[in-house]
């Protein structure tokens, strides 16, 4: 029974799926993040994390804070990752002067770009929208959620099918449904209001002297 439980905890038990900071995108898409958080980053403060589990308080920058790596197939070794993604510094810097919102002609000034919450979720949503996945959102359409988790695996190690699974990584694919279902829900909720403040709109306009 405790371990039914435990498999049917809601998602306020699993603090990585919180909902994301930035605001639109794709629901699909919205919801594989919050799952790939679920396992990559499962704490209080996701943004903020950097690997072992510790916090910075400051998010100017990314961290680029090599902590070392004290168990697995990369002992020894130390990693960079940081923020709800754990993304490394290498790859943060390449990822932020092609996405970031504030990223300017010269790649050189992604060192200097903000790492904050939304800025970390928009570069994200924007790298899996690449063409190089083969288009994550129409696959996760068709309900191809294992396949998805395993082509990103290379990257995101934990997702069940990388040389870092964990304790998460086999309630992926229940997570992704659970989230998914709240992301369609608030992309109904908003494309609701737009409709309805574009009707308010055109209301004005007719009775306008």
């Amino acid at each position: 029974m405790l371990l039914l439980l435990w498999w049917w905890r809601p998602l306020l038990l699993i603090p990585g799926t919180q909902p994301l900071v930035m605001s639109g995108g794709d629901p699909y898409l919205r919801a594989l993040m919050r799952t790939i958080s679920a396992s990559e980053s499962n704490v209080l403060r996701p943004y903020h994390v950097v690997y072992g589990h510790d916090y910075v308080w400051t998010l100017d920058v990314h961290p680029n804070r090599c902590e070392s790596i004290g168990q697995g197939p990369n002992r020894g070794n130390c990693s960079t990752a940081a923020g709800r993604y754990q993304l490394l510094y290498s790859t943060w810097l390449e990822l932020a002067a092609r996405y970031h919102p504030q990223r300017t002609d010269d790649p050189l000034d992604a060192t200097g770009l903000s790492f904050a919450p939304e800025y970390q979720d928009l570069v994200v949503h924007a790298w899996l929208s690449e063409g190089r996945w083969g288009n994550l959102s129409a696959q996760l359409r068709q309900g191809r959620v294992q396949p998805v988790l395993r082509r990103l695996s290379g990257t995101w190690t934990s997702l069940g099918y990388g040389i870092e699974t964990n304790s998460m990584s086999r309630q992926l694919p229940r997570i992704y449904q659970q989230v998914l279902k709240e992301e369609l829900a608030r992309a109904g909720t908003d494309a609701a209001e737009q409709a309805a403040e574009k009707q308010k709109g055109r209301t004005a306009k007719t009775v306008r002297p």
